[in-house]
């Protein structure tokens, strides 16, 4: 009969018979039959309906079900090695079925299972217990629980090992609750127990971590005096301490009689799973001292307390232990890879190197645990060619512990095509369906900005967990897609009844403008609902959030509600968000109520953010004041507090003191060399800004290769700026839309429009800053009809006009005397674009009226300002006035400009001239005698002409 017709069979007699004769009918099959139906074998039983005891409906927590440590098993070790029954109970003939069923006990599988089955029923041996628990077990580890039991079902005549046996392929098939109910039915039926019993019990109680049940066993254990068995309080020791008593733990270790290397292990164990680590070296130690000597596990636990303790010393003495103890061949894997793991988080890369590479035998932690040894250690190349090693060795293949090891890597330094390249490994391997490789590609592709790639994978989750939505909903919202977030979000609360606090923390950031406040109102609502009010992280999530919204009174309340409980971290949260959000005034006010309250002291990040704030108000004497603070509080060799007075010093023209500051530096990162290069920049210094980038230390970056190329377009230099281009690259760096604007900037202030263009059309990704450089070119070269023709297009591609596009529009049509054009885009500004005009916006306005000779029209401009016109404002109708001769206007507007601003010399000067040109000598020599009076001078003007500057 082949396999197909014999499935029917069974069906069919399935259907005939009650569930009670299953186990008769499947016997019933000959050896023939059973060895031709071996392909179709779990098919076939998959089929069979399951059995229905009110044991089974019992679900173990889902995380619960992770399997066993080595020493966890110790609960199938014992049963396997208990005493047999009596002598008497077997009966000779029986004797070959159970060599059979043990001569596959190591690695039993369903057909082997079901053959010795079928060769126990013809002989009439299922009647004998321990025929029957042997077949019980063989089933078990095949993972055919239903048979098992269903064969225990039929089993009239049960004794204590039969139920042990029962109990312990629950406990082997991850049905812990199925083991302890069954424990409560055989302490009903009064059968008696042992300490097997107990401590299989104990170990479901474990994996399930429910301390109570723990504690009704401990005290069953102490009624019934089983608490000499040192493998029982083995397992006590061990279910304590997984369910948080440790305590505990210490008192069951301490109340043995007699303790065998188990039990200092389960100790070791328990002390670091509750994260003490020095105790569990404690116990290690005290250990030494005994008659014990330490083995494979022991030493692994040590190595493994060393490392998160940051105690190498220690833990070259346990090796060298190790080595002498024998314990440095192929079975002892999990030492070795303990010291892998050991030196790579001390530091020492170089002796995991060498340890790893004279491993006889290398498992897949030994290569995971490399590999984060390697990323640990900033070796990210040589991470990934490790992993192309593994790869073609063979031996060992990548399974998720890789991959989320080193999906990571690809997100932290936005290597996509590498992260790719991961992804398709991951495809290739089948990793689709476990959750942790499908959450990190979603954060790799976020980090990444390939939003559209992480939304894929998002959406190919048959099944997502919390985790998985907390991660796309962050994605959305670090990348700027505010509305996808939020729209995910309320998808999510559909699916969950409850959020996480990581959920908070993925969604706030969404709310990063004034359009989504009341979103985050209504976030914050949620945060109080769920019990986070107290909750550090999310108070300060939610002040940034207010922040980022604007308003400042809400972020400023919620800040004095935690005043109490603040600690620096909510105090630096501020300052930080009003700085990068340009509330450089609130920065400096949170800051003096920080230093108000005694129980905060500043840190290196609350003078970073104070000092930056300084800088971008150019307050030179208040950022004076901090790098003093910063000096007497030991606190100016943090290099972000020097790397901030050098950009703050560089804003307020003090350039000598950032170079001093950066000469002093010990300890200089990319970002000082940085810094620096954008102080000579920023000062008009190119050439010491040139200079500087010749002798740098590190491989530059985007944030580089911008300021330099500033530089750059101040001196004109078209040889270096292409010099720069190549350097961009070689490195790759093309790309970046930052970059990518700032060669259209130089190459078109250098004369280069066509070449400014193709740098353009080519970007890949091209940000507002890209399109506002371009804007800018064409207005500078007289073309305002393209830079307008460029604006429509930046629209059509759903980038987002700003301040800046604006006011490089505007610019455009000054210079080409577009003012019809652009006196439409300016009264628009608001409406159709919503862009608020400010004073350089009225300075454009201004400039291209006066251009035109509408200098009547620009006047009444200003007048009818909503606010107080800036001097900037004024000084471009001086201009105009001044070109187009009108003495009377300009008059009038130097006089005002006088009273706003008496320093600035060029008023005076620009009076001065056209004074000359109306042939007002006299007027224009009393002007100049003021001038000397006052100590004004003019700033000198220059030319440049390049004569190789190296």
């Amino acid at each position: 009969m082949g396999s197909w017709g014999v499935k029917a069979k069974i069906r069919e007699a399935v259907k005939r018979t009650s569930t009670n004769t299953f186990l008769t009918l499947r016997a019933s099959l000959s050896l023939h039959q059973i060895s031709q139906t071996t392909t179709h074998h779990s098919l076939l039983y998959n089929d069979l309906p399951k059995p229905t005891h009110a044991l089974l409906l019992i679900k173990p927590h889902p995380l619960l079900s992770a399997s066993f440590s080595s020493r966890s098993s110790t609960a199938f070790q014992l049963f396997n090695e208990m005493p047999h029954r009596d002598r008497g109970f077997e009966q000779a003939h029986f004797c070959h079925v159970i060599y059979f069923i043990k001569s596959f006990a190591a690695r039993p599988t369903n057909v082997t299972a079901s053959i010795a089955h079928c060769l126990a029923f013809k002989m009439g041996a299922l009647a004998h217990l321990p025929t029957s628990t042997s077949l019980l077990t063989a089933y078990s580890r095949a993972a055919d629980f239903s048979s098992s039991w269903a064969l225990f079902d039929e089993i009239l005549y049960r004794d204590v090992i039969l139920w042990n046996a029962m109990i312990t392929a629950s406990v082997e098939n991850q049905c812990f609750g199925v083991a302890v109910n069954l424990f409560v039915e055989l302490m009903g039926e009064g059968v008696g127990l042992d300490s097997t019993t107990l401590l299989i019990v104990v170990s479901a109680s474990s994996h399930m971590g429910n301390l109570t049940q723990g504690l009704v066993l401990h005290g069953i254990s102490f009624k019934t005096g089983l608490l000499s068995d040192s493998f029982l309080c083995n397992a006590l020791i061990d279910m304590y301490a997984k369910c948080g008593e440790l305590s505990s733990s210490e008192c069951v270790f301490g109340g043995m009689e007699y303790r065998d290397i188990i039990s200092w292990n389960s100790m070791m164990r328990g002390c670091a799973y509750n994260n003490y680590p020095e105790k569990s070296l404690w116990y290690f130690k005290k250990m030494a001292y005994s008659s014990e000597q330490a083995d494979n596990v022991s030493l692994t636990c040590a190595v493994s307390a060393s490392a998160l303790l940051g105690q190498l010393s220690f833990g070259q003495v346990i090796h060298g232990w190790g080595i002498k103890l024998g314990y440095k061949d192929i079975s002892h894997n999990s030492f070795e890879n303990s010291l892998i793991s050991l030196y790579s988080q001390c530091g020492d890369i170089q002796a995991a190197e060498i340890l790893f590479k004279e491993m006889k035998y290398k498992d897949i932690v030994s290569w995971n645990a490399m590999l984060d040894g390697l990323a640990l250690n900033q070796r990210i190349w040589e991470a990934f060619d490790l992993l192309h090693e593994m790869q073609l060795l063979g031996c060992v293949q990548p399974d998720s512990v890789t991959v989320v090891t080193i999906i990571p890597l690809c997100a932290e330094l936005m290597l996509l095509r590498e992260g790719r390249a991961v992804h398709g490994l991951t495809l290739r391997r089948e990793m689709g369906l476990d959750f942790s490789v499908t959450n990190s590609l979603i954060d790799m592709y976020s980090k990444c900005k390939d939003v559209k790639r992480a939304e894929h994978v998002f959406k190919a989750i048959p099944e997502r967990d919390l985790v998985s939505w907390n991660a796309m909903i962050s994605g959305y919202s670090q990348n700027g897609h505010s509305r996808e977030a939020q729209h995910l979000f309320r998808q999510l609360l559909q699916s969950y009844s409850q959020c996480s606090l990581s959920t908070l923390l993925a969604i706030l950031p969404s709310c990063d403008s004034s359009e989504f406040l009341q979103f985050g109102e209504s976030i914050h609502c949620w945060q109080l609902k769920l019990g986070f009010a107290n909750n550090p992280l999310a108070v300060n999530s939610l002040m940034l959030m207010y922040i980022n919204c604007g308003d400042l009174v809400a972020c400023f309340s919620l800040l004095q509600t935690v005043s109490a409980a603040a600690d620096i971290v909510c105090w630096n949260t501020v300052m930080a968000g009003c700085t990068q959000n340009g509330h450089f005034w609130e920065a400096l006010k949170a800051f003096n109520l920080m230093r108000q309250d005694p129980d905060v002291c500043h840190d290196s990040v609350a003078l970073f953010n104070v000092i930056s704030a300084c800088g971008n108000l150019e307050l030179l004497f208040a950022g004076g004041s901090l790098h003093g603070l910063a000096l007497k509080t030991l606190m100016e060799s943090d290099i972000r507090v020097q790397n901030a007075l050098i950009t703050m010093y560089g804003r307020c023209g003090e350039i000598e003191n950032a170079r001093i500051i950066f000469g002093f530096s010990c300890n200089r990162n990319l970002c000082s060399w940085n810094c620096m290069i954008s102080a000579f920049s920023q000062n008009k210094d190119g050439r010491r800004a040139l200079e500087l980038f010749r002798h740098i230390e590190f491989e530059p970056n985007e944030i580089t290769i911008v300021g330099i190329l500033s530089a750059c377009t101040q001196l004109g230099v078209l040889r270096h700026g292409k010099q720069i281009h190549g350097h961009v690259i070689r490195s790759r760096l093309q790309g970046n839309s930052f970059v990518s604007a700032a060669l259209e900037d130089m190459y078109s202030n250098c004369g280069r429009l066509d070449t400014a263009f193709q740098i353009f059309q080519s970007s890949p990704e091209r940000s507002v800053a890209a399109w506002n450089s371009m804007i800018s070119a064409f207005g500078f070269h007289s073309n305002g009809g393209k830079a307008i023709e460029l604006f429509h297009e930046m629209r059509e591609c759903g980038t987002r006009p700003t301040k800046s596009t604006f006011i490089s529009l505007l610019s455009a049509c000054s210079h080409s005397g577009l003012v019809n054009e652009g006196l439409w885009y300016y009264s628009n500004m608001l409406e159709l674009f919503n862009v608020e005009a400010d004073t350089e916006h009225h300075v454009c306005m201004v400039d291209m009226l006066g251009r035109a000779g509408r200098l009547g029209e620009a006047y009444e401009f200003i007048r009818q300002m909503p606010t107080q016109p800036e001097p900037g404002v004024w000084g471009a109708l001086l201009s105009a006035c001044s070109y187009h001769g009108d003495l009377k206007m300009g008059r009038e507007v130097a006089e005002l400009l006088f009273e706003l601003e008496p320093e600035n010399v060029g008023y005076y000067i620009s009076l001065s001239n056209m004074y000359v040109a109306a042939g007002r000598w006299k007027d224009a020599v009393e002007l100049r005698r003021i001038i000397q009076d006052k100590g004004l001078k003019k700033p000198a003007a220059y030319s440049l002409i390049d004569v190789g500057m190296g």
